[in-house]
């Protein structure tokens, strides 16, 4: 989901209305130690000036204390109730705390103040998306877009909700827009080459780059071998710590780590594609689903015997990951590992870490939660996904959230239950137990929010 930048503020009329814009410059251009200085300068000299509380508040929330910029926003209100900005503002620190809620309450109040805001109307939109009120979140983004039909966050978020309910056809076209969003993680590339729109080219090669994580990298992998399959010869870019893992998957095609975003193609490029647009071409409905095969990566044979023999002592082995650092959603998708402890008690399984982190502290939490799991120190997963990879072949099943490790378990072809939050990423959709993506996962999702005990029993039960 996309939100807004904060929504600007009234300036007032007093002789401190100078010093505001001074501020309010420095705030927009980043420069919020300055901000913040002038905006204090104005609250010694009036205490109850609301707009300095405001935006004093939002220079508390930029740089991460929640709490302060509730507050000072807060008593913004209770001076002046009459600023939409105000109401819209606390409601965007109220969603990043998931007080989905009070936040709902908070946009709601602006919009009675300015029901013209289309940047509050999509923020509603996704609020009500993450309540799983999917069809009041597609009128909340249809609002904004009535009132502002260019708004990029508005078309984005649009279609993660389209795309949650199984609407393909304007799903993928409405998530093309991710490019003119203001925090899409990857700039989209300048090259004179046109983008491709599915044509099997006359003669040249097809450049496809990977774009966004490295989770999103190995989903939309799982395209190529029907680009392969048009006849078109290729080459893959992606994240160098995949491409071993690629080119052995892929040996039809060229696979290259990615270096420079910068540089120029080859001569014989003719046409480039952000791999996250290949579903816009080749998943238009869940038919074209059909398509998709499992597995499509394939590990280091040899190493993965290795680890498999390492860790055999005739129990099933079941690899595990708990936890993910994500800034916008790690939160709701992160587990303790002493979740897991009424499962550690079988004795039939042999558990290994599939979790990334320090190994010391991965150690320091198996301890903490009287956990049997093996911590195998020669694995890296963020440095080495090869050798990661082999080590996840060498399951006999893997539990998960969501994170990289259930794209990658799923592109292996590994049986895999992935633990899903209430409010679930869109490649995830809205109801299904499993996934069209990868044949081999079985989703477990929370019935409510914060339901993870739910999840536990469920997987009990099926184990």
């Amino acid at each position: 989901m996309r939100n807004q930048r904060f929504t600007a503020t009234h300036l007032g009329s007093s002789a401190i209305q100078a010093m505001l814009a001074h501020a309010l410059r420095d705030h927009q251009a980043g420069r919020l130690p300055e901000a913040e200085r002038i905006y204090r300068q104005i609250l010694a000299i009036d205490a109850r000036q609301s707009d300095g509380l405001h935006l004093l508040g939002m220079v508390a929330y930029q740089a991460g204390r929640h709490h302060d910029a509730i507050a000072m926003i807060r008593k913004a209100i209770s001076i002046n109730g009459t600023q939409a900005a105000y109401h819209s503002n606390l409601g965007t620190v109220l969603q990043s705390q998931g007080t989905l809620d009070e936040a709902a309450t908070c946009y709601e109040r602006a919009l009675a103040l300015q029901p013209d805001l289309a940047e509050v109307h999509t923020n509603l939109g996704n609020i009500f998306q993450a309540l799983d009120k999917l069809d009041q979140a597609i009128a909340s983004h249809e609002q904004a877009l009535e009132l502002k039909p260019e708004l990029p966050e508005a078309h984005y978020n649009l279609g993660l909700a389209q795309l949650l309910k199984g609407n393909f056809s304007s799903g993928w076209p409405n998530l093309e827009w991710r490019w003119q969003t203001k925090d899409h993680e990857t700039p989209m590339r300048d090259y004179p080459q046109p983008l491709w729109t599915g044509e099997e080219l006359a003669s040249g090669r097809l450049l496809i780059w990977g774009e966004q994580g490295v989770g999103d990298e190995i989903m939309f992998a799982g395209l190529i071998p029907e680009v392969i399959r048009g006849g078109n010869r290729c080459v893959l870019e992606c994240d160098r710590r995949l491409q071993p893992l690629f080119a052995r998957s892929f040996p039809e095609i060229d696979v290259v780590p990615r270096n420079d975003p910068t540089y120029t193609p080859e001569p014989d490029i003719v046409a480039h594609l952000p791999s996250g647009s290949l579903p816009n071409l080749l998943r238009q409905s869940s038919a074209a689903f059909a398509a998709t095969r499992s597995p499509y990566l394939f590990a280091d044979p040899s190493a993965r015997q290795r680890m498999r023999s390492r860790y055999a002592d005739g129990r099933r082995l079941i690899g595990l990951a708990w936890h993910t650092t994500n800034r916008k959603s790690g939160r709701d998708r992160s587990l303790d590992l002493a979740f897991f402890t009424p499962l550690f008690a079988r004795t039939d399984i042999r558990w290994i870490t599939l979790q990334y982190g320090d190994h010391d502290d991965l150690e320091k939490q198996a301890v903490s939660a009287k956990s049997p799991i093996l911590i195998d120190r020669d694995v890296d997963q963020l440095s080495d996904i090869d050798g990661f990879a082999a080590q996840v072949a060498a399951m006999d099943m893997v539990m998960t959230i969501d994170n990289s490790t259930a794209h990658l378990a799923g592109a292996l072809g590994v049986p895999t239950w992935v633990m899903l939050p209430f409010a679930r990423d869109w490649r995830w959709f809205q109801t299904r137990e499993d996934s069209p993506w990868y044949p081999t996962l079985r989703l477990f999702r929370q019935p409510q929010r914060g339901d993870w005990h739910s999840v536990l029993q469920q997987m009990q039960r099926d184990l």
